[in-house]
């Protein structure tokens, strides 16, 4: 008699679902469609946005200084935090990842953002800001519901970081609305949580990489682990993040952003940077971590000093720190996920080095005022997410590498 085999457990199911999808290809996996239409947003919107600042007048579309705060946190960032997430949480959880329509649909109600957002003086103010929050909002929903039914719960932090960027979106359009006259209340809380965001997910696969890579070496130098420092860091940030949100020009605020600096360059010394400097792919994560510490270092400094002005710091944020870490990300779970080589070629290196070269152009532009800075930072964003799009699109759009192997 023979005995019956045992049930196959859910991680076998999820991988045997996983092999048995038939929809889209570009569909299967939420890295496809946001990562590439976050690289593609990221020309596109900083075009449109220079055209317009340098007086080229664009018929018919709605550029100005706010769209191009909104379009870069909210329409950019948005998206590249989507793909991550999407493609992250199912490993956390082990369910299996939002796909298919589900996920055709998030995609289509996140590009019906950036078109009513350009076409606002067609649709109207109310409706296009009702469109362009549908996004993040159900996005929210989708995210929570696979993390309680994978009963995740050390991951609700991340979800309620998602949310708070939702509602930062919601008041964003309250403003530009004239329903809550809070003078940027809702950009430096979005800054504020990408940055929370940013740490706590750096915090996690900084150190994890580098270690890995540093034992496959032999080194016995290797990142430290999570401690009390790493969550004291955190909650200074979450309280840094408060007080620039609600009292941007206050001395509490330059004080804590002073602390903060510290604390995370403290925290980056920690995970051994200097010994990865030879792997791109690592030592870029290590540079877009280094741009929180010298945000918050600017942000001081234009409270105490009045020198440089906040936009400076705003810009180490978003395309020091955040541009950064997106376009590391991208190219490590696109090649990850596709059953690619984690090494290195040469245009991951040319991107790293533009995308850094961008960011320090940007914040320079910001601090001596140069219109040359600013015309520098726009051709390496360029050449850094054009690189991508040019590299990554056969891997994005294409069948994962372990397939075309068989």
């Amino acid at each position: 008699m023979t005995e019956p085999k045992p049930e196959p457990s859910l991680r076998q199911r999820n991988i045997s679902a996983r092999r048995d999808y038939a929809g889209p290809l570009f569909f299967s996996q939420g890295f496809r469609p946001f990562f590439l239409g976050a690289a593609l947003w990221a020309i596109a919107a900083l075009m449109l946005w220079l055209a317009s600042w340098l007086g080229f007048p664009i018929a018919g579309l709605y550029v100005d200084a706010n769209w191009h705060i909104h379009e870069m946190i909210f329409g950019f960032a948005a998206a590249a935090m989507a793909g991550f997430l999407l493609t992250a949480i199912p490993n956390w959880t082990g369910r299996l990842p939002v796909r298919g329509f589900s996920l055709a649909v998030l995609a289509m109600l996140w590009l019906a953002g950036r078109a009513a957002m350009l076409l606002e003086p067609m649709l109207g103010s109310e409706l296009a800001a009702g469109i362009d929050s549908a996004f993040l909002v159900l996005f929210t929903a989708a995210i929570l519901r696979e993390i309680i039914a994978g009963r995740n719960w050390r991951n609700l932090k991340i979800v309620a970081l998602v949310a708070g960027l939702a509602l930062a979106n919601i008041t964003f359009h309250l403003e530009s609305l004239g329903v809550f006259p809070t003078n940027g209340m809702a950009m430096r809380g979005a800054v504020s949580l990408l940055i929370l965001l940013v740490s706590l997910i750096g915090g996690r696969i900084i150190p994890s990489f580098t270690r890995n890579a540093l034992r496959q070496r032999g080194s016995t130098i290797l990142p430290s682990g999570f401690t009390n420092t790493d969550r004291f860091t955190l909650v200074m940030t979450l309280a840094t993040g408060i007080s620039f949100t609600m009292v941007p020009g206050g001395l509490l605020t330059a004080a804590l952003a002073l602390i903060c600096s510290a604390l995370h360059l403290e925290r980056l010394t920690r995970w051994r940077g200097l010994h990865v400097l030879h792997e791109p792919m690592l030592w870029i994560l290590h540079v877009a971590y280094l741009w929180i510490a010298i945000g918050y270092a600017l942000l001081a400094s234009s409270l105490f000093l009045e020198f440089p002005t906040q936009s400076a710091a705003i810009h180490a944020f978003t395309t020091g720190a955040f541009s950064s870490m997106i376009l590391a990300v991208m190219t490590r779970a696109s090649r990850g996920h596709t059953g690619r080589s984690l090494q290195a070629d040469w245009s991951a290196l040319v991107m790293y080095c533009a995308i850094t070269l961008a960011a320090i152009s940007r914040v320079s532009g910001s601090i001596f005022a140069g219109l040359l800075f600013h015309q520098i930072a726009t051709v390496f964003w360029i050449v850094a997410f054009g690189l991508f799009i040019i590299t990554y699109w056969s891997v994005l759009t294409g069948p994962d590498a372990r397939q075309k192997s068989r």
